[in-house]
């Protein structure tokens, strides 16, 4: 039975630099880098050399504990630099795109008359498989495990994120064919979480095999986390697995047409940007020819997803391996009179600080400033107003800070995630890093299992 959940707490952050719903051109992407760290819980080990030739679905790299776990290319060419650090840590691989993508042929398939043992052979060999990843941890999950419930958010409530109506619009079929083929993957639900506050595409609405539930509310409310919280809570023992629309749209290409396409509109936001729009990319493409001549002038930042939760980039560097959305914003290193003393009407506030209350609507041109270093470590109870879930988050960021196992556990650390607690590192007082907490809460907890 599906459900309808309206979410109470949390915070919309209202920014400049919205992406049109227009696909931009631009020159195709020269180079595109993988880069193991995007991943969690990898180690990766190389199958291919400097020079080798490439096609799209062609073996780069696998997990060295977990061998079955492919990683393949996103576009043909030649392996052109394989950037190490300390120890010889592979940092990226990079691949040299040709101008036609060439890509391996897995096989065209109808997901519905394959075994669950086939579906994963083929997500496998293909490197499909490391799109799904697996609450808890945020992991890749390992493919003999069974999950109590695959989830898909088909909205983004966070801060410029793209839009996933328009991102999946003309893609039903492809859609379809990846959730026929999720279908197999667990004896559970498939969930696909819609927003009832915009009218959904029909690709979502018309949606068949999975479970159909509606959110509303505030951000996080769009956070895959918050809605697994509120349908399927996860105990200790048990996974979920999820992934991004977009996602499901590649999957279902690998079995409607037999090919690893992992092409993603791709939104360009941010109040930096001249032209905020959308692009079509491939998984980790350079991002150099779609920020040409499209940036303000001035020191800015730039970040491979969203402002609360992605990576600092630079303007030469890459899209993350599950990222669709890259944000330019205003550095803010130039100190400011009185600091946050100073009344302004450009000013946002949770609270009543500034005047950010008597104008809900408006959109704010925001920095990358923190406004204070970190301090003590007091109770606000700001947290708890901007985070939909039954636990009690300063006392489990506290449990992880004296890696008190036991206690973490009792407290929900196997539910959260650091996109969860974004808004609780904006809102926090103390100016601690929370999702950097939470991240070592959960590998601390991994290496323990």
């Amino acid at each position: 039975m599906s459900a309808d959940i309206r979410i109470r707490k949390g915070l919309n952050i209202k920014l400049k630099g919205e992406a049109e719903k227009i696909t931009a051109i631009a020159e195709p992407a020269e180079t595109i880098a993988i880069k193991p760290d995007d991943i969690f819980g990898l180690i990766p080990k190389l199958t291919v050399k400097m020079g080798d030739e490439v096609k799209a679905g062609s073996p780069i790299f696998f997990d060295k504990l977990r061998p079955e776990i492919i990683f393949t290319s996103p576009v043909s060419g030649e392996v052109a630099e394989i950037v190490r650090g300390d120890k010889r840590k592979i940092l990226a691989v990079k691949i040299l795109a040709d101008k036609q993508t060439a890509y391996v042929d897995f096989g065209k398939a109808n997901a519905e008359q394959l075994t669950r043992q086939q579906v994963t052979e083929k997500l496998l060999a293909s490197g499909a498989w490391t799109l799904i990843r697996q609450r808890p941890y945020d992991i890749i999950p390992s493919p003999a495990s069974n999950p109590k419930a695959i989830f898909i958010s088909a909205f983004d409530s966070a801060p410029l994120a793209p839009d996933y109506d328009y991102t999946v619009h003309g893609h039903g079929e492809a859609f379809q064919a990846g959730l026929n083929a999720l279908t197999k993957l667990t004896d559970g639900k498939v969930h696909l979480n819609i927003n009832t506050q915009n009218k959904p595409s029909e690709v979502f609405t018309g949606a068949k095999n999975v479970q159909i539930n509606k959110f509303s509310g505030p951000h996080p409310a769009g956070n895959v986390g918050i809605q697994i919280h509120h349908i399927s809570p996860i105990n200790k023992g048990e996974t979920v697995w999820y992934l991004k629309p977009q996602d499901v749209v590649i999957i279902g290409k690998l079995f409607s047409k037999g090919v690893y396409d992992t092409t993603r509109l791709v939104a360009l936001t941010g109040s930096e940007i001249n032209k905020p729009r959308y692009y079509n990319l491939p998984a980790c493409s350079s991002l150099k020819n779609i920020l040409k001549d499209n940036v303000n002038e001035g020191n800015n930042r730039y970040i491979s997803g969203n402002v609360l939760t992605g990576k600092k980039i630079t303007a030469e560097d890459y899209l993350g391996y599950y990222d669709c959305q890259v944000t330019v914003i205003p550095e803010g290193a130039e100190p400011e009179f009185l600091g946050w003393i100073t009344p302004g009407l450009d000013k946002f506030s949770m609270s009543r600080t500034f005047f950010s209350w008597l104008t809900p609507d408006k959109k704010y041109r925001l920095n990358s400033c923190q406004h204070g270093e970190e301090r003590a470590y007091v109770v606000t109870g700001q947290y708890e107003k901007v985070l939909p879930m039954n636990i009690h988050p300063v006392q489990l960021i506290k449990a992880i800070m004296i890696e008190d196992l036991e206690l973490m556990e009792g407290l929900g650390i196997y539910e959260v995630s650091e996109e969860d607690f974004a808004l609780c590192e904006f809102v926090c007082t103390s100016k601690i890093e929370v999702q950097k907490t939470i991240r070592k809460g959960l590998d601390l907890m991994l290496r323990e299992s």
